[in-house]
């Protein structure tokens, strides 16, 4: 693990970068030159041959946690479509602000943006898209309960509002300033601590962990 420019290097090679994303740093650049600092942004500056495109996912801005990125269209192609067919493990550890009492489950909701509100997203159980997760409690800490969630799919804010929502965990994640009580960026107790796929060129199986700071 090596950190360069900014950016904490989990795994490297020709064709795949995995970098560990600390909360407040955008995953791609956004709109206006204040919002131009991003992981793909300072990979492209590290690797001058990276492609103009290197990120297959996203996290959001306030989550921190593991993200991998493309050097090669070739490789771009093949992660996209291992994300794309939900072949890709994901879990994320987080602190809710609230005590769960239930030990574990699956959320069910369909949700929607909110487009008087953007980004903020809302639950629709009529036009929203159906997002999917399974969550275990491992426990409560002073007030607050440490929960993994593993997503079945991959809807923006997904697990911020299966948290939030009354319907969900009934509880925002700490820190969530658009669900929850946050006050600015890089306080968002969520983190990408597991991703698994398939090597885009060799096809052996990774894995890489990445332990919650918090």
């Amino acid at each position: 693990m090596t950190i360069s420019e900014g950016l904490n290097i989990v795994y490297e090679d020709d064709s795949v970068v995995v970098v560990d994303k600390p909360s407040g740093l955008l995953s791609v650049p956004g709109k206006g030159e204040a919002n131009q600092d991003s992981v793909a942004t300072r990979l492209k500056a590290m690797r001058p041959g990276c492609i103009d495109q290197p990120s297959v996912h996203r996290l959001d801005q306030d989550t921190s946690g593991l993200l991998a990125l493309a050097l090669t269209s070739e490789a771009h192609r093949d992660l996209s479509m291992q994300f794309m067919d939900r072949l890709v493990g994901k879990r994320y550890i987080a602190l809710i602000d609230g005590v769960v009492a239930e030990s574990g489950g699956v959320i069910e909701l369909k949700f929607r943006l909110d487009p008087d509100n953007r980004p903020y997203q809302v639950y629709d159980p009529v036009n929203g898209k159906l997002g999917v997760t399974r969550w275990r409690n491992l426990g409560v800490e002073n007030g607050r309960t440490r929960v993994e969630f593993k997503p079945n799919t991959g809807r923006t804010h997904q697990l911020r509002l299966h948290s939030a929502h009354k319907k969900g965990l009934g509880f925002p994640i700490v820190g969530d300033r658009l669900y929850g009580t946050g006050t600015g960026p890089g306080q968002l107790k969520l983190h990408a601590s597991l991703l698994r796929f398939r090597h885009p060129v060799t096809r052996v199986p990774l894995e890489f962990i990445s332990p919650a700071p918090f």
